[in-house]
């Protein structure tokens, strides 16, 4: 028998996991991502800035938009009422309402789409205004569909998503190294923002060996796209089912 032989002492490699979201999200991710047997590391591509501001006029709203979990934080942030009716783009956004005392939440479980669908099925436009708490920068004009049905949509900025302007040291090793199996990405947005920063620091070519978990297709194309023209060179570029967390955990392989 020739050839290498493993070292028994040597402990088995675990797959390693790269998670991209902001701090406050990416924490929960990963414990349980170890829980599930990957070796998991953050490398946020937004950071929050909360936004200062009056607390919310609610006098004439009759329900509110969450359109991702920083919303409702914000909104928590600014004021104490949860006594309004709840619409959120999806089940970890519904989560984080109800861990903040709403009382009264909907999970339209998808995207912007789905919130709008789900919002013209169970409101009134005649009942009041509709709060959309979102960040400077949104994915979809959820005013613009609610509103071809009748619905006055009031978007309210409580907060900003600065991207990060470099990747860590440890990403960058773990990259140079072969030593990542794979990046999970939740938005178009840090899907492009890390294909930025992998163009800055020359990176690009180590992604021959790790694959990208995408939550829509929307953010596979953001992850795929390099520059004007060029193609990121992922190993596998894969789209969840749904645009859901749960779905994007479907898609990752074994833990080892």
């Amino acid at each position: 028998m020739t050839g290498k032989q493993p070292d028994p002492s040597s402990p088995p490699h675990r797959t390693r996991l790269l998670v991209t979201r902001p701090a406050e999200d990416a924490q929960p991710l990963v414990r349980r991502l170890e829980a599930l047997g990957f070796d998991a590391a953050i490398e946020p591509m937004l950071s929050m800035v909360w936004l200062d501001g009056p607390e919310p006029d609610l006098s004439d709203v009759q329900a509110l938009l969450f359109t991702s979990a920083n919303g409702v934080r914000a909104y928590s942030k600014r004021t104490n009422r949860r006594d309004r009716p709840v619409h959120a783009v999806g089940d970890a956004t519904a989560r984080a309402a109800r861990a903040a005392g709403f009382g009264q939440v909907d999970s339209a479980s998808g995207d912007v789409y789905a919130l709008a669908n789900r919002v013209r099925s169970l409101r009134d436009p005649s009942a009041g205004t509709l709060l959309h708490v979102a960040g400077s920068k949104v994915a979809g004009d959820l005013g613009g569909l609610l509103g071809g049905s009748g619905f006055m949509v009031r978007r309210s900025v409580m907060y900003d998503a600065v991207p990060a302007l470099t990747l860590s040291d440890d990403t960058a090793t773990f990259l140079r190294t072969s030593a990542l199996d794979g990046v999970l990405f939740f938005s178009p947005r840090t899907a492009v923002s890390f294909v930025r920063l992998l163009a800055e620091a020359g990176l690009v070519d180590c992604c021959r060996t790790v694959d990208a978990f995408c939550l829509s297709p929307a953010v596979a194309e953001a992850a795929r796209a390099y520059g004007d023209e060029g193609v990121t060179p992922w190993r596998n570029v894969r789209v969840a089912a749904r645009p859901e967390q749960d779905a994007l955990l479907d898609l990752l392989p074994v833990a080892g």
